[in-house]
């Protein structure tokens, strides 16, 4: 098995036993793959995608491969923990908290210093915490709702201050980033991204298309963090209210919907911007909705995270 190559790759020291437990394996691989389809997900305005680096001079597809691939060992450690743990209580969270800083640790070594992954390292982190805490088939309504409990828990040994982009843009327009994202529960996944790619595939959207639609919907509600670092809150107007005209028009499985969606793409690379907050939300939803017997919540009025 690939994963438990990956794995064996590595010091036997560095990882617990339970991180070749074949069902943390399984949601580690869970997670990379979601990681990796996110990427490669064609065509995604401003961000790196199966035809080029979009507004990200420094990324590349397949350095967002490499950087996804040496996150595997601690996705497994993550779901591992959860299966340790007896509910979601601090010292899970400061486990998962202690094992994403690892995380970021290999992202960088594997990456030459480069940003790839922070933020889908801190979602995909609860989520698969949760998941593992969970019986097999706990429906993505619980696993996203336990993974928000997790998150509001403290964490002691957490930095006060990380000099992130992403922290930066929360404190000088006053949204709720990554962070609050995950301390709703995971709003915009369950309303905004897993709602889309089930309607999308239900009128007959081919995936891909069904995919680009789910991460329209999370661009069109979300108040992306790495879009206003990049380009203000004119260009995080733009990146929502873009996406709710391609949505609007039937998403990119119509030729109307496709014109847009370049018009879209062509204004975001002007300004700069990439949906990079999105994007991790989307390697979410393509998480949850690959657990086995996930459930679907209906889907209703998401407000901005703010």
């Amino acid at each position: 098995m690939a994963s438990l190559a990956l794995l064996a790759g590595h010091r036997a020291d560095a990882f617990s036993p339970d991180a070749f437990n074949p069902d943390a394996v399984a949601l580690a691989d869970l997670a990379v793959g979601a990681l990796i389809d996110e990427a490669a997900l064609s065509p995604k305005p401003g961000l790196v995608d199966g035809r080029g680096n979009g507004a990200h001079a420094d990324l590349s597809l397949d350095l967002m491969r490499i950087s996804a691939r040496a996150l595997h060992p601690a996705f497994a450690e993550m779901a591992a923990a959860g299966m340790r743990a007896a509910r979601p209580g601090v010292a899970l969270r400061e486990r998962l908290g202690a094992l994403g800083r690892e995380a970021e640790a290999a992202m960088m070594r594997a990456t030459g210093g480069i940003n790839t992954h922070r933020g889908a390292i801190w979602s995909l982190g609860l989520l698969l915490g949760a998941a593992g805490l969970h019986q097999p088939g706990h429906g993505a309504h619980g696993i996203a709702r336990t993974a928000g409990a997790i998150a509001r828990l403290p964490d002691r040994h957490r930095p006060t201050r990380t000099g992130n982009k992403g922290e930066r843009a929360c404190i000088d327009y006053g949204v709720r980033g990554a962070r609050g994202q995950a301390q709703a529960g995971f709003p915009h996944v369950l309303r905004a991204g897993l709602p889309e790619l089930e309607r999308s595939r239900a009128r007959g959207d081919a995936e891909s298309s069904a995919r680009v639609n789910a991460l329209l919907a999370i661009m069109q509600r979300l108040d992306d963090t790495c879009v206003l670092a990049r380009a203000g809150r004119e260009g995080l107007a733009l990146m929502q209210d873009g996406a709710c005209q391609v949505l609007c028009a039937g998403g990119i499985g119509t030729l109307a919907g496709r014109r847009l969606l370049r018009r879209l793409e062509t204004a975001m690379l002007a300004c700069n911007a990439s949906p990079g907050g999105a994007a991790d939300l989307l390697a979410a939803t393509f998480f949850l909705d690959r657990l086995p017997l996930a459930t679907r919540p209906a889907p209703d009025p998401v407000q901005g995270d703010k």
